[in-house]
């Protein structure tokens, strides 16, 4: 186990009829920016709890909806200086992963003179930002309790991350219950999101790593367990809510520490789809990552055989167990109707010299196996077959 140092600050309100204490975490008398996506939220009554906690702490809010699925720079930079004309003190965040992204990234650049894009490329760091409040309306990338944001860039088909202390949320409120109408297919794409959060960490490479790896194992028969169930039962409040609270660990640090960063080849390379072909994030991780799992399982058997019979109950060689957990996890994914290569999604094999080298994708890539852009190639490749 490598030397680390955790320490998550966000504050997690967990549970049903929640939303209503959301101004009692907030200063009063002042304005927030209300930010979310399509507009769901307006009528599934998410929108009327949200704003009557917030009128009765005498707050008041400029909304700013339309946040697409690839929260992109142009929108990101809109709301900057809305934030900075109508002197907003505070984000509140309404939505999922992309909502949650663009409040974090909007409550930083709001405190910043120069561009926004200056902290995707890291050429400055963000030394302060907007508090940032969220209400979690999918679960997914687990987005409510880091202080990662993704952004793209339409000018230069660039999806870029940022990460920084003071973009980590002040609290977030999680309700199960906000989550029994989504669309089933957005279940399965937050499942699959959550299930890559926690894949990037375990094939990260590091040994010696037991606690993580139980974690890990732990985390994802958890999700695999209740995704069944929530999609027989979509009303099912404790499949939900184990649902609700694995797609947060997954990604709020404490499955890292001690195993340094993820890998995370899957998802640079899934962003580079994304920013080419506004592909869902999670058909992006879907493709990619049981063929970067068959391109570089050999870097780890040992670890890879773990996979097979402690998440997958499978027996065999450890050299057996290896590709057949590989080859589990592919009929998974197959299993939820996610697509699995490029030629499902509509690319063609053409335009995979200029994918592997999209600016999306920082180079040398990954932790267990090291890779350039003729890697990532082989593997785009790899997932048509």
């Amino acid at each position: 186990m490598k030397n680390f140092i955790f320490h998550n600050p966000v504050r997690i309100v967990f549970g049903k009829e929640i939303i209503p204490t959301l101004s009692s975490y907030m200063a009063r008398n002042e304005k927030v920016l209300l930010l979310y996506g399509k507009g769901s939220i307006l009528n599934n009554g998410i929108y009327d709890q949200v704003t009557q906690s917030l009128k009765q702490a005498g707050i008041t809010w400029k909304d700013f909806a339309g946040i697409k699925p690839n929260p992109t720079l142009s929108q990101v930079r809109s709301a900057i200086a809305i934030c900075r004309q109508e002197n907003i003190k505070a984000v509140v965040a309404v939505g999922g992963g992309s909502v949650i992204d663009a409040g974090k990234a909007i409550a930083a650049g709001a405190c910043f003179d120069g561009d926004v894009w200056d902290g995707f490329l890291k050429k400055i760091s963000w030394p302060q930002a907007l508090p940032l409040y969220v209400v979690l309306t999918i679960s997914a990338t687990g987005s409510e309790m880091n202080s990662a944001a993704v952004v793209t860039n339409e000018e230069t088909q660039a999806k870029m991350s940022f990460y920084s202390p003071g973009t980590f949320p002040k609290v977030s409120f999680l309700d199960p219950t906000l989550q029994y109408t989504l669309p089933e297919k957005q279940t399965i794409y937050g499942a699959m999101d959550m299930m890559a959060h926690v894949l990037e960490f375990y094939f990260n490479g590091t040994p010696d790593t037991d606690v993580q790896d139980y974690f890990s194992e732990g985390l994802m028969k958890t999700i695999m367990k209740h995704l069944d169930i929530v999609l027989n039962h979509p009303k099912n409040y404790e499949s939900r809510a184990q649902l609700v609270w694995a797609g947060t660990l997954a990604l709020n640090g404490l499955n890292a520490a001690g195993r340094d960063k993820g890998d995370f080849s899957s998802h640079r390379i899934g962003h580079a789809l994304s920013a080419c072909y506004d592909l869902p994030h999670a058909e992006t991780l879907s493709i990619v990552m049981p063929a970067w799992m068959r391109y570089v399982y050999k870097q780890d058997i040992p670890q890879f055989a773990r996979f097979a019979r402690e998440v997958f109950g499978l027996q065999g060689s450890e050299n057996d167990l290896a590709s057949k957990g590989v080859q589990a996890f592919q009929d998974w994914v197959r299993k939820l109707g996610l697509p699995l290569s490029c030629v499902d999604v509509g690319i063609r094999m053409d335009a995979i010299p200029s994918l592997a080298n999209n600016p999306s994708i920082p180079f040398p890539l990954g932790t267990l196996k090291p890779m350039q852009s003729e890697d990532v190639e082989s593997i785009l490749r790899l997932s048509n077959y």
